[in-house]
């Protein structure tokens, strides 16, 4: 029995769901920019047409955007994560394995079905998502999960397959003439770094690598490269996770929406960035052991003077508390502060991450502590989930916020907010 696996892809998520609520969108040049409104995160067919790269700064192509029209808007994360939940749920249904492998990409085990109408059945799938969401989605389909990526990718370029790219259908013939069309950097394990190495040993496309002995590449490049050409040749090395690997860390970093001179409005944001990671340590369960803290000035900003400065403060017992965290923040902040710079970014980051069962409680602590510190947080978190968010905060995070990062042009949060949902029709 031939392994099936399939890449479920949104298309351009992040604008795609922009023009779910706003169909003016629709057939324009539309590009999501990133916290703060720093850089391009998502970009409509119309704007790569125009040659603006993914990641690309907006003071860069500002002058492009104001030639072509295009149309910028701020991220609003929210809405994307409540988009992504509705897709994964209905996609859940299609099959009985399902690897969530990023906000807008999904694995589905389609092992065992009947593979004479495995396309029509990717097809249906991608009818139903456009019906229930309004998302555009692509699928491919594989015996590996490297293949699948790839199907998937030749199902997006190529509008003859009608969204839906099935290599299992295909003859070894066919899929190699695909892959020799592929530059080589395209396919999953490989990229910008590792794509020139390659091409300096000859191996331009994707089929070059897949006819390559495994063995040559041993002393040169990693395992994980030689197990991307053995799942290119059928043979399965990554399997699908069904459920969700344990975080290593948790990341929370802004760049400031004007620059910061002074240490009280760096404690605060500082205080704001923990309050988030700690939100997400608790919705995941998990305890942190050790907390990262960094500031930065612009890199970009050759007229100032350039710093930055991080450390790394051990905790003696795992805790998931968001004060005690903001505590530790602002004393690790004072060791790494200088006078006299003005600051663009801080950032912080949680690791040494622990389930509730492997937390390791300090010998010394007191038990009741540590219940009054999970009762505090658990009643933080649910008046917030029931009343709104940030009904209850932090005190050191501030009122005014005046450093709070730019979003001029976000979205309402359709989905999410009672006083953003759109109104039908409206009687008088």
């Amino acid at each position: 029995m031939n392994r099936s696996i399939a890449l479920v892809d949104c298309n351009n998520f992040y604008v795609s769901c922009e023009r779910v609520f706003n169909p003016k969108l629709k057939n324009k040049s539309v590009v999501v920019l990133s916290n703060n409104d720093g850089c391009a995160v998502a970009r409509s067919e119309e704007v790569k047409a125009l040659g603006v790269r993914m990641g690309e700064p907006w003071f860069q192509f500002k002058h492009l955007a104001k030639k072509h029209n295009i149309i910028t808007c701020s991220s609003n994360y929210a809405l994307y994560a409540d988009m992504s939940d509705r897709v994964m749920s209905i996609l859940s249904k299609f099959s009985p394995n399902q690897e969530i492998y990023s906000i807008d990409e999904c694995f589905l085990d389609f092992t065992g079905f009947c593979e004479d109408d495995l396309t029509n059945y990717a097809q249906k799938i991608c009818r139903c998502i456009q019906q229930q969401t309004g998302l555009p989605v692509c699928i491919g389909i594989g015996t590996s999960k490297t293949l699948a990526k790839l199907a998937n990718h030749i199902a997006k370029k190529n509008l003859s397959f009608q969204g839906v790219c099935n290599f299992n259908a295909m003859a070894i013939q066919e899929q190699d003439k695909w892959l020799h069309k592929i530059k080589v950097g395209k396919v999953w394990g490989v990229g910008k770094k590792i794509a020139p190495k390659l091409q300096q040993i000859g191996i331009y496309k994707i089929g070059d690598l897949k006819n390559i002995n495994p063995s040559i590449l041993n002393l040169q490049f990693s395992v994980s490269l030689k197990k991307t050409i053995y799942e290119l040749n059928n043979i399965v090395c990554f399997e699908l996770e069904e459920t969700t690997a344990q975080k290593k860390q948790i990341t929370c970093s802004r760049s400031f929406g004007v620059l910061i001179t002074s240490f009280k409005s760096l404690e605060q944001s500082m205080a704001l960035y923990v309050s988030r990671a700690a939100e997400k340590l608790r919705r995941q369960n998990l305890y942190t052991g050790s907390i990262h803290i960094y500031i930065c000035t612009s890199p970009f900003n050759k007229k100032e003077s350039c710093y930055e400065n991080s450390v790394t403060i051990p905790l003696p017992e795992q805790t998931d508390n968001t004060l005690k965290l903001i505590q530790l923040s602002s004393f690790g902040l004072r060791k790494i502060y200088r006078n006299g710079y003005k600051y663009q970014k801080a950032g912080v980051i949680l690791s040494k991450l622990v389930s509730s069962k492997e937390r390791q409680p300090d010998l010394f602590s007191k038990k009741d502590g540590r219940k009054k510190s999970d009762s505090l947080m658990a009643a933080l978190d649910q008046i917030n989930e029931l009343m709104g968010k940030k009904i209850l905060i932090i005190a050191a995070e501030g009122i005014t916020q005046p450093w709070k990062m730019r979003q001029s042009n976000m979205s309402p949060k359709y989905t999410t907010n009672w006083n953003d949902l759109i109104v039908a029709s409206q009687f008088i």
